[in-house]
């Protein structure tokens, strides 16, 4: 279940001159990193309910996990504390925080779920480690509308405009169409599901359907293709957990494979996160937030501020801004458990800001054994941006107005 060294190492090559180019164009520019705002996915957990999927789903019972349904596991805190300790690494060497002492301007904010709670603390341990950092957050399970704005009704839907953002991203043919150019990866997915049970199990015997969205609801999937993203989900996270080769997928799958069936979990984004309405609609609470900590010159601002979130609004920030990544061993713009959107200010002599991005992330397998040796980390250029000659580069104030949806 090992993946292909030389696909490993051509993407972290790409990976490393990607983002070596980056900093090259930076560096002519006169431009200094002074800022970062992560957005960041938390860290590895089991699947959000103790029956992963309906019965018949899979022929045979689902492993046992080490902590409640949707919780941060132990191996899932170690592998977010030892990504923070390599981000510490970048931000001391840029200035960003001291080097012994305890960093004073340092902001940490999570969503209330235990998940994304114990993703920040464990993302604090690695990054300030001995050193007692303040994590904003709502009691645990209290809903927090900061982190989903059109449920909370603060930022409601228009379902016309959302039909037409879900339309456009799912193309002639409709959701039918979807289904039908990716059957024999459907067909890859019932063959772990199903082992060599003659039943009915497995998940493309089940048309997909899209349930619109009303002014309180996200569009939906149903279906073939709704159930493929979860199971694909809970494959990866199974292999990601450094679960035994036989608990992963029954012993019926292999590294390959879940990099092949995340194409799943990166579709169901694709067409309903990633729509630029309906992503503006549903970061309208964290936008700003994001915005007033790239802009603010304060003595006492915070040079580095981290929110620990969901794959949704990852997926709703990349969709904002068009931004794309290929981690080794997930899928193409699938959101990586613990890894983030970085947003860097760089600012001239004269006190002007810019932003980029960069998709920062362990690989699979890096997750699977709980390290962060190397990982990978990806300018992203941000769509149509071009500030000082450099593509992806947004002056703040492009920036500002592409997350406010303007």
């Amino acid at each position: 279940m090992m993946i292909p060294l030389r696909a490993t190492a051509l993407a972290l090559l790409l990976a490393t001159m990607a983002n070596g180019a980056a900093a090259a164009d930076s560096a002519s520019a006169g431009l200094k990193l002074d800022r970062v705002v992560l957005l960041m996915r938390h860290g590895i957990r089991p699947p959000t309910k103790a029956q992963p999927m309906p019965q018949g789903v899979a022929a045979d019972a689902w492993p046992s996990w080490p902590v409640a349904p949707g919780w941060l596991t132990p191996h899932g805190a170690a592998a977010v504390t030892a990504v923070a300790e390599a981000d510490r690494t970048g931000f001391v060497a840029a200035g960003l925080i001291p080097a012994s002492a305890c960093p004073t301007r340092v902001v940490l904010l999570a969503d209330s779920d235990q998940r994304t709670i114990a993703t920040a603390q464990s993302y604090a341990a690695g990054l300030a480690p001995g050193c007692a950092i303040a994590i904003e957050h709502r009691p645990q399970d209290e809903a927090d509308p900061l982190f989903n704005q059109i449920a909370d009704g603060h930022a409601p839907l228009d379902p016309a405009r959302a039909a037409a953002a879900v339309d456009a991203a799912v193309g002639p043919g409709g959701i039918a169409a979807v289904e039908r150019g990716v059957t024999p990866l459907l067909a890859r997915l019932d063959r772990i599901l199903c082992g060599p049970a003659k039943t009915q199990c497995g998940v493309a015997h089940e048309p997909s359907t899209l349930t619109p969205a009303t002014a309180t609801t996200r569009p939906k999937l149903g279906g073939a293709l709704d159930r493929a993203s979860t199971a694909a989900q809970i494959l990866l996270l199974e292999y990601a957990e450094g679960k035994p080769a036989a608990d992963v997928g029954w012993g019926r799958a292999t590294a390959e494979d879940l990099t092949a069936l995340g194409a799943f979990h990166a579709l169901e984004f694709r067409l309903l996160a990633r729509p630029p309405y309906i992503a503006s609609r549903n970061m309208a609470g964290l936008s700003p937030r994001i915005i007033g900590w790239l802009s603010d010159d304060a003595p006492a601002a915070p040079t580095v501020a981290m929110i620990a979130a969901h794959d949704t609004q990852v997926a709703n920030l990349a969709g904002l801004l068009d931004l794309h990544w290929r981690v080794p061993g997930i899928a193409a713009d699938d959101p990586v458990p613990g890894g983030a959107i970085v947003l860097e200010r760089l600012s001239d002599a004269r006190g002007q800001h810019y932003v980029r991005a960069v998709y920062r992330a362990q690989s699979l397998a890096e997750l699977r054994a709980g390290t962060a040796r190397a990982p990978y980390r990806a300018v992203v250029p941000i769509a149509g941006c071009a500030a000082r000659g450099v593509v992806g580069l947004c002056t703040l104030a492009a920036f500002s107005a592409k997350l406010a949806g303007r």
